[in-house]
């Protein structure tokens, strides 16, 4: 079983408070490929599906789907495809985020078991750790750490004398952003561009290299290891949510304590800003906040109490996202913060798609003449137009809508702060 603070903090509980990494031996103390044994000796894929299922586990990297529903898409049975794969999403490069590389550095058996149970639940005999390049300390923590599973019979053939064989791989990425998205992520890994491809046909029945595959978030993979160890049941009660568990939230901007925490899901903004990070630094004044990363619509005073569940997000008007917020103050510029981020995603763009490449660096040479005292009459209103014509179903993937959210709503919330920068008619003719 699981030791106190694991049970309440089944992610972080038993990370270590000097920065090292849980060795094998370790992992193993505190209950660690306890799940592992149980679920080759007792359950069948069904039954691991099932629980995982009832734990209401929803994928932590951004589009919050439903865990068990996605893994039941791939083929099982005897018809079904011998080769499968299982991805872990590693390449955490959402700007504002910053939570898996807490666990991938300081407790890597966490993913690797949680991997080894979601590819047995799929049936999958090979899996690969897609890592973002500049997680340097993560890469050689991680390869100590498969090398000690594989020495002690958790990875390789027959794991533990039974019949199921799984082997996993750690790839360093190239580094993009792109590389996030699955599909891409699927074509880097083969060796391609990080282009994304056009769904259908899904991963999860044609995915790496024409497989079944499943791509999942970091953060979602070690949540399953303690779901099987404790329960379904358990894992629920952690919740202040109708989904499961707990999430890993952050906090970064002026504020007295940036970091990152795991707390219920469900836990408010007002609680993680002010008990957290312990509110805004001396001399700053809260002014709006990015709920889950770079690409969510901001969130104002009057959104404080919002739980940061998906649900009670999406009906404040934006998205959960990665659960790691970015405040905005009030002596930052919010024309300058956004025109910060539509710069990233204009470079990150892989221009695959022509709205996504050609509108973003518009989008951010407008920003930037506004900033500059070059702003135009009719800019708010060009601005407004890129964010309908790059918003969802207008592009390839999710990375263009995604760059729209933060600018859409700072124009919503903020927009007296474009207006002041977009010299007036009567200006114009006194000057001339």
């Amino acid at each position: 079983m699981a030791n106190g603070s694991s049970m309440d903090k089944p992610l972080t509980g038993d990370l270590r408070s000097d920065g090292g990494v849980l060795d094998l031996a370790a992992y193993e103390q505190v209950g660690g490929y306890a799940a592992l044994r149980r679920v080759l000796k007792q359950m069948t894929p069904a039954d691991v599906l099932k629980e995982v299922t009832d734990s209401r586990l929803r994928g932590r990297g951004g589009a919050g789907f439903p865990t068990g529903q996605k893994w039941s898409f791939v083929p099982m049975g005897d018809n079904a495809p011998t080769s499968k794969y299982l991805v872990a999403n590693a390449d955490e490069m959402e700007p504002g985020t910053f939570k898996d590389r807490m666990i991938l550095e300081g407790n890597p058996h966490l993913l690797i078991e949680g991997m080894i149970l979601a590819a047995y639940t799929i049936q999958a005999p090979t899996g690969y750790i897609f890592l973002r390049w500049a997680y340097k300390l993560a890469a050689e923590r991680i390869t100590r750490a498969l090398a000690e599973a594989r020495d002690k019979g958790y990875l390789g053939d027959n794991i533990l004398g039974s019949d199921y064989s799984f082997d996993l791989l750690l790839h360093t990425s190239a580094g993009r952003y792109m590389c996030g998205e699955e599909t891409g992520l699927l074509n880097a890994l083969e060796g391609k561009r990080a282009n994304p491809r056009a769904k259908p046909p899904f991963p999860q029945v044609s995915g790496l290299w024409g497989k079944p595959t499943i791509v999942q978030n970091v953060e979602t993979l070690c949540n399953i290891a303690p779901i099987l160890r404790n329960g379904a049941q358990w894992y629920l009660g952690l919740s202040r949510s109708e989904d499961g568990g707990t999430k890993l939230y952050g906090v970064s901007g002026k504020v007295r304590r940036p970091g990152a925490w795991e707390l219920p899901l469900g836990t408010t903004i007002r609680e993680i800003l002010e008990r957290r990070a312990r509110g805004m630094r001396e001399g700053y004044q809260f002014r709006g906040v990015l709920p889950g990363g770079a690409s969510t619509d901001f969130l104002v005073e009057e959104h404080l109490d919002t739980k940061m569940d998906y649900g009670s997000v999406q009906a404040a008007g934006s998205r959960l996202g990665t659960g790691l917020m970015v405040v905005l103050d009030d002596k930052t510029s919010v024309v300058g913060m956004v025109l910060n981020l539509e710069r990233f995603f204009a470079q990150e763009s892989c221009g695959w798609c022509t709205p996504c490449r050609d509108g973003l660096p518009w989008t951010a040479r407008i920003l930037q003449g506004l900033l500059e005292g070059r702003g135009r009459p009719g800019d708010l209103e060009r601005l407004e137009m890129q964010t309908r014509m790059m918003g969802p179903g207008n592009t390839f993937c999710a990375l263009a809508p995604g760059a729209m959210e933060p600018l859409q709503s700072a124009l919503k919330y903020f927009r007296e702060d474009f207006e002041k920068l977009i010299p007036s008619v009567l200006s114009n003719e006194i000057s001339c």
